[in-house]
């Protein structure tokens, strides 16, 4: 299948394989897929989604939220009792090192290289960007494809994040197939 799939394509499934190792996800789902998807600004799916107010910063801050590090991160409750605000530190250090910087971790001892799995969901997410390529009468599978994927598996946390946004799916289904062609 991966030979249908066009630059902006594969580079999305790069992207997502980087999200997750950004976010110390020991797997990819569709959520990373979408978070590649964002990364490439000039793209068709990241430009589609800019239009109804998705980047990635906000998707990154969206998946961190819904799927915590393995080991739970930090306890908000236990910060506030000895007086911190998780969230105003939180703020803060984005501010001057960039959305997700809690979430990535020491830099020492951090995994940097290796297999990251798909889960089942990112699986079928790829299958059906094939499906919607063919149902298009298209030859390759590009990164308007993925999306349209993410969109009809509709259940994993990138199809969330998108609703979350106040995104209609339908109506974000059919921009795409327009810009498609």
């Amino acid at each position: 299948m991966f030979e249908r799939f066009q630059g902006d394509a594969r580079q999305a499934v790069i992207g997502a394989q980087e999200n997750a190792r950004r976010l110390n996800h020991r797997f990819i789902g569709p959520e990373h897929i979408l978070l590649g998807l964002l990364d490439r600004p000039e793209s068709l799916a990241a430009r589609v989604l800019a239009r109804h107010g998705l980047d990635h910063d906000r998707a990154y801050r969206a998946v961190a939220g819904l799927v915590p590090p393995p080991g739970g991160g930090l306890d908000a409750e236990a910060l506030e009792t000895i007086g911190i605000d998780l969230s105003a530190v939180r703020e803060r250090v984005e501010a001057v090192f960039g959305p997700g910087a809690l979430d990535r971790g020491p830099a020492r001892g951090r995994r940097t290289g290796g297999h990251i799995p798909f889960t089942p969901r990112a699986k079928k997410t790829l299958e059906l960007s094939l499906r919607e390529a063919l149902r298009l009468k298209h030859g390759y599978i590009s990164d308007g494809h993925v999306l349209l994927g993410i969109l009809r598996e509709g259940q994993g946390v990138g199809a969330r994040v998108i609703a979350g946004a106040g995104i209609d799916a339908e109506t974000l289904r059919q921009e795409i197939a327009a810009e498609l062609g």
